[in-house]
């Protein structure tokens, strides 16, 4: 086709062009989109000649065919083709575009042609930092500076469409200005020293274009930089018009656009860091100066370019105070002049959320200077922070607040008290009948409690003091706990009953936030909270036994229990068996999919101590799965299978942390019924569901029960057990349809498969060679050479050659 019938085509496509343009301009447009489709793949000679392109830039002319003409010539530009060819063509079409006057941006009022005209220009600019690219790594320095100067005369136009009014016009030339960015990064260097190398030092090349220093700029070059900067900094200013009470469509495109703006932000700090540093600190200095007169957008926008340095300037863990003097002090200078100046007071809600979030991206500037501390502790606690009139500023300074504390708190200890007195009321537990918000959300109010625990532990009091101020800040969340509990279970109304439940599982959850400023038993200790936190154990476990909303109560006592592992360690242990089984009556498989990993944690973190418990709760707690999982379900029940698979997962994933916790005896002592029960259930799940995670769980299982039961001295009829079940398991998963080879995931699970292989090797040694040879692949057809193979593979010692041997075998018998 591309031989015979284009040419016919192209010719077709220049008579219609022509002929249509003025009477049947909605023809000449459907032309121009066919000419755009099809260029990507046909030879570019037939379209990017003289008379083609001619007629292109004349219809650029005509108001009903400019835009498709537009799209046309990108499609021509972005076509592959050698980088002196593509120079070439780009500057002849910039040439004939700025003789007719297309390059008078500003005379232009026609916003549509200009977005389209600017992807057209971003076309131009990307094929000559393309070709540039190609040419300086080729070292074709002559060729590489042509393609060099024709970029650099594009950036005036570069930057009239990047400072556009119109943020669609201005993005849709971001990539092109990135580009040239990281051509200024690398390509000074480059052009300073190619005289040196000549076009034979190849290697000298490669060197500098790898390397990552910062480039020496022309004095053009550093003006173009400086001018981006410009027009960046103008264009991350919100409009008049956004809508911070409702944002839509409009607003969501001007955050995406600003994300854009961010990358070329960063990239101009590769470029020339110093520049950069200097032109924030200008229109920062001279913004803050004047913040009570001056509009919302430009404090805002003042604010955020000192928050966008931290991220565009490097800094090993945000440590922008120490090392290069010029940096750290101008960093330090602006942060100093941002808390001491008071627009934290600014009314206007991006103000303040940009006044926060910036604190706390430099709160390591308060280790530096701390005597700032508390004028902004203030600013967090009152009416500009926490108690903000927008609720979207309360919600964020909730979650800033606790990262700020978290940061600082080694310089908070004679403030303690005294911002545990002024965040009390929002400590409480919003009472479900209360027909009044909230300051803040529930969620909100977890940051409160986790900040109120990190003041307390970690406060220069002495225990009794510690102990003091825990407990008067859960003790209302058990008072108030005990009531609401003894509401719920008197409650008829299940709307009611849903509100009491939350505000239960709130209360649960509060409490087990200020425990994460602990680390572990010791600290609860030295803090003197272990009997705290014990109290509040036996309060919150009754609402197990709740006959109803079992499903939320459960879920927040189960995470309690998780958290208290940690913190009470072996004092958790008496809590567990009550515990475990109320939470297996009547259970659903989300209830056992979340129980399991809190008996997986006690199991690994306990062993032996909790040896009887496990021996105790284990048939249990697999029988209340297994009912479970026989439950019959809709064929088209997508949820309820992927509920099912999850559970026989976490099912799978106990037994593996049993066996590997060294508590054998644990299954070892169900009685042999039992056993053989759990046993055939991993022999089922190793071959029969098409699930390589659990099949992968699966195998590791068994191996480890090789390990410890397939010897001489191990459980009496597990060798039996072997032959008859695990070595065909090894075999027939690989074998079957689902077992996917080209997997990842599957190929683990294969690797396991044959570290089974290897530990019955290792365990039965030449009987378990001889039951290959003589009874097993043999009754699966393998011939005598192959059969010869896999046995002398397993009696390698290097694992690695029999696990690639078993994927190359069992490709071979699924041909």
């Amino acid at each position: 086709m591309r031989e015979q019938v284009i040419p016919s085509l192209v010719e077709s496509w220049y008579q219609i062009l022509g002929a249509y343009q003025q009477s049947h301009p909605e023809i000449t447009c459907q032309c121009l989109e066919v000419v755009g489709a099809y260029v990507s793949w046909i030879d570019l000679n037939l379209i990017a000649n003289d008379r083609f392109v001619n007629l292109l830039l004349s219809q650029m002319s005509v108001e009903d065919l400019r835009e498709e003409a537009c799209d046309c010539l990108y499609e021509i530009v972005c076509k592959g083709m050698a980088p002196t060819d593509k120079t070439k063509l780009v500057e002849s079409l910039c040439q004939v575009l700025q003789s007719a006057g297309f390059f008078n941006v500003d005379q232009e009022e026609d916003v549509d042609f200009l977005a389209k005209f600017s992807r057209l220009v971003n076309g131009m600019g990307q094929s000559l930092v393309l070709s540039w690219t190609k040419l300086a790594k080729g070292g074709a320095v002559k060729e590489a500076a042509e393609a060099l100067r024709a970029l650099e005369t594009k950036v005036p136009l570069l930057l009239q469409l990047l400072v556009h009014d119109d943020d669609d016009i201005s993005a849709n030339i971001v990539g092109f200005c990135y580009d040239y960015l990281n051509v200024l990064k690398q390509g000074s260097e480059w052009q300073s020293h190619m005289p040196q190398v000549g076009r034979g030092g190849q290697e000298a090349i490669e060197e500098y274009w790898d390397s990552d220093k910062f480039p020496l700029l022309t004095d053009q070059q550093k003006t173009h930089v400086e001018d981006i900067m410009l027009a960046v900094m103008k264009k991350l200013t919100y409009d008049e018009e956004y809508n911070f009470d409702n944002e839509g469509e409009d607003e969501a495109m001007f955050v995406e656009y600003r994300k854009q703006l961010k990358m070329l932000l960063d990239r101009l700090a590769q470029v020339s860091p110093d520049l950069l540093l200097e032109a924030v600190g200008r229109v920062f200095n001279n913004t803050i100066q004047r913040w009570q007169t001056a509009s919302f957008m430009e404090v805002e926008v003042a604010i955020r370019l000192l928050y966008m340095l931290g991220e565009a300037l490097p800094a090993s863990h945000g440590a922008h105070f120490s090392g290069d003097t010029a940096k750290t002090s101008a960093l330090q200078d602006m942060m100093r002049t941002l808390v001491s100046s008071g627009l934290s007071g600014y009314q206007h809600t991006s103000v303040s959320l940009e006044f926060f979030e910036t604190v706390v991206r430099y709160d390591k500037f308060f280790l530096v200077e701390p005597q700032h501390i508390p004028i902004v502790l203030m600013s967090f606690l009152d009416h500009r922070g926490l108690r903000h009139s927008s609720p979207k500023v309360r919600s964020r300074v909730a979650y800033l607040f606790s990262r700020f504390v978290k940061t600082l708190h080694k310089h908070m200890n004679s403030f303690i008290e005294d911002i545990l007195s002024r965040i009390q009321d929002l400590l409480e537990l919003a009472p479900p009948e209360n027909g009044f918000p909230a300051l803040l959300t529930s969620d909100d109010q977890l940051f409160i409690f986790e900040t109120a625990g990190v003041l307390i532990v970690h406060g220069e009091s002495p225990a009794e003091r510690k102990q003091a101020l825990m407990r008067s800040l859960l003790t209302p969340l058990t008072d108030a706990f005990r009531l609401l509990l003894a509401k719920l279970a008197s409650e008829r109304e299940e709307e009611r009953q849903a509100a009491l439940a939350d505000c239960l599982s709130h209360a649960v959850g509060f409490a087990s936030r200020t425990s994460k400023a602990f680390s572990n038993k010791q600290t609860v200790k030295q803090c003197g909270c272990t009997e705290v936190y014990r109290d509040c154990l036996q309060t919150f476990l009754p609402a197990l036994s709740c006959p109803v909303q079992r499903g939320s109560l459960r879920s927040a006592v189960r995470s309690f229990l998780h958290r208290m592992i940690i913190c009470l360690e072996e004092e958790v242990l008496p809590f567990v068996p009550a515990a475990s089984e109320h939470m297996l009556k009547d259970c659903e498989a989300r209830d056992l999919q979340e129980f399991i990993p809190l008996i997986s944690q006690i199991t690994a973190k306990f062993k032996d101590q909790v040896s009887p418990f496990l021996q105790q709760v284990f048939m249990p707690l697999v029988l209340a799965i297994f009912e479970v999982l026989c439950r019959p379900a809709e064929d088209n029940d997508q949820a309820a299978a992927l509920e099912k698979q999850m559970l026989r997962r976490s099912y799978f994933t106990f037994i593996q942390t049993i066996t590997s916790s060294g508590m054998n005896e644990v299954l070892a002592n169900q009685g042999v019924e039992n056993v053989e029960r759990v046993l055939f259930t991993i022999i089922q799940g190793a071959v029969d569901f098409p699930d390589p995670i659990a099949q992968k769980t699966c195998f590791i299982i068994l191996s480890k029960l090789v390990e410890l039961w397939g010897g001489k001295d191990g459980m009496a009829g597990f060798p039996d057990f072997i032959y008859k079940h695990i070595v065909p398991a090894c075999f027939l998963a690989p074998l079957k349809p689902s077992f996917d080879l080209t997997d990842a995931q599957t190929v683990l699970t294969l690797s396991e498969c044959a570290l089974t292989l290897k530990m019955i090797h290792l365990r039965r040694g030449p009987e378990f060679i001889q039951y290959l040879q003589q009874e097993y692949l043999p009754s699966l057809q393998v011939s005598p050479e192959i059969t010869q193979e896999v046995c002398q593979v397993l009696q390698q010692p290097d694992a690695k050659v029999l696990k690639n041997y078993m994927k190359a075998f069992f490709q071979r018998a699924k041909l």
